[in-house]
């Protein structure tokens, strides 16, 4: 056999053994054999995934999603989108998914019912006031007087508490729904929110609201850092593990940050 069959033959069987080693991975540990199933939020909202339909592929989270079932193995067709409730799939029990990609920090109190992959984003947390506190100073002190609100069950609550330290106890709502519609009405001054997110609010949902700073995650004691959860003690935290790994080695993880999340720049930062 020529030199170059022997290394085309060599070049075929290590692409071969490692799609088989990628498969093997994934093998007989997923919800339903030969199926990637993957929760999101509903609605799902931009830019973590674009017009409510993370079938597209399109928006951070959604894009994420298909590159890790890429690497893993799975063809886009073997990928299966379902729904759920942010508080329904952070209580411990088995789960109607593989993997719930719905902006989920990676806590040590979430960490003892539910399992994490290693992080797919570090968010900064921003600011976003209601139209009648626009005006507010990118400053801790302007910030202390305000009053906040927050979802009761998420890591707002206590990064308030420690980083900001308000006058006022924050009002605690059951989601995100409930907070937005407080600050439209002006019932609450201000909630903090992960950039991508907050900037959204303000330009879609939130009329007249405004992001006015945001805290740098690489110089918080504790970023928020986002994974992708699983049942507690799933056996395909592994497979997941290793391909954001990989897409993180090879660029492809900050390429994707670069499409969906590049307009979250340009916010003064806090002081």
């Amino acid at each position: 056999m020529s030199k170059t069959l022997t290394i085309a033959a060599s070049t075929v069987l290590f692409l071969s053994t490692a799609a088989y080693a990628q498969d093997q991975c994934a093998a007989g540990k997923t919800l339903t054999d030969g199926k990637f199933t993957i929760a999101t939020g509903n609605p799902a909202y931009y830019p973590w995934v674009l017009d409510d339909a993370p079938e597209s592929g399109e928006g951070f989270e959604a894009a994420v999603a298909y590159a890790v079932a890429e690497e893993m193995g799975f063809a886009a067709d073997d990928v299966v989108w379902v729904r759920s409730s942010f508080d329904e799939a952070i209580q411990p029990g088995a789960k109607e998914f593989d993997v719930n990609m719905q902006q989920y920090s990676i806590t040590p109190e979430r960490d003892q019912v539910v399992d994490f992959s290693a992080p797919y984003y570090t968010a900064p947390m921003a600011v976003l006031v209601s139209p009648n506190s626009t005006e507010t100073a990118p400053t801790l002190e302007a910030l202390k007087g305000l009053q906040w609100g927050a979802v009761g069950s998420t890591t707002a609550v206590p990064k308030l508490a420690s980083i900001i330290q308000p006058d006022s106890d924050p009002l605690l709502y059951g989601d995100n729904a409930d907070v937005n519609a407080a600050m439209s009405a002006n019932q609450i001054d201000a909630a903090l929110f992960d950039l991508p997110t907050a900037l959204f609010l303000s330009a879609v949902m939130i009329e007249g609201s405004k992001v006015i700073g945001q805290f740098p995650a690489d110089e918080n004691d504790n970023p928020d850092h986002f994974g992708m959860l699983m049942e507690e003690g799933n056996p395909l935290k592994a497979c997941v593990d290793e391909a954001l790994a990989a897409l993180a080695a090879n660029g492809k993880l900050a390429e994707i940050e670069a499409v969906w999340l590049q307009d979250t720049t340009g916010v003064p930062l806090i002081k």
